[in-house]
């Protein structure tokens, strides 16, 4: 009894994971500018967010450029001397670029880097975010009277707008000139911070960054199995009409 409980649980499981890979499949494909769009939106708001946050409450960017060392990284990577476990411990911190804006008194008023493990969590997100609108669009547009409940539509929306204040306001940053290294964007409009109030908003960043990371990958699951779902149902319906 135990096993066969088992192995049908394991054969739904199967069942979900493969509606859920044809559901994504399906709406990426119809809704390829819907998934582009939302994706290089995301990228573009993490990586630009942060300087205009500071350039209005602190002071306006004035410098731009990417780090002149990267010229050296494959010379880096191909050295047989550095062994491998310090190439992967210094990979992630390595900043590709910055933002940085002058102090009238001298040296640097803030400075906003991106490191090799941001891009990789901004991709990440941005491709979340992508399949999330690609499914629920579609979702809405070709499968409302075919199941897809409106609740499902309006749930949706409220979920990946909570998850799009949620991500941008408090999504982790490289920040010089704040008090620490990392900081949430919401924290960058305040300067002046007490060190336990910076030390707060930089594990409220952690903690909610993968909050988002769950949400956006429980929805997209979830809607992908949907989709999938649904889509199956309406072949299997449209088969049995041309029979």
């Amino acid at each position: 009894m135990v096993s066969e409980r088992g192995t049908s649980v394991v054969t739904h499981l199967r069942g979900a994971i493969a509606a859920g890979a044809r559901g994504l499949a399906t709406a990426v494909s119809a809704r390829p500018l819907t998934f582009a769009a939302a994706a290089v939106g995301v990228v573009v708001l993490d990586i630009g967010l942060p300087p205009l946050v500071l350039s209005l409450a602190r002071k306006p960017v004035d410098y731009f450029t990417f780090n002149a060392w990267l010229s050296r990284l494959p010379e880096f990577l191909a050295d047989a001397k550095v062994p491998w476990s310090r190439k992967l411990q210094f990979l992630p911190n390595l900043a590709l670029f910055w933002f940085t804006s002058d102090s009238p008194y001298g040296g640097t008023e803030w400075g906003f880097a991106v490191t090799v493990a941001d891009v990789a969590r901004f991709i990440a997100m941005g491709l979340l975010f992508g399949a999330y609108f690609s499914l629920w669009s579609y979702g809405r547009a070709r499968l409302g009277g075919g199941g897809w409940r409106a609740s499902t539509t309006r749930d949706g929306g409220v979920a990946a707008a909570f998850a799009t204040v949620v991500g941008f306001s408090t999504g982790p940053c490289s920040v010089m000139g704040c008090g620490a290294p990392v900081m949430p964007v919401l924290g960058l409009a305040f300067a002046g911070l007490s060190s336990t109030t910076i030390a707060w908003m930089s594990e409220l960043s952690s903690v909610a960054t993968v909050v988002v990371f769950a949400t956006m990958i429980a929805g997209v699951g979830y809607l992908a199995w949907r989709v999938g779902e649904l889509t199956a149902m309406a072949s299997s319906v449209l088969v049995q009409q041309q029979r």
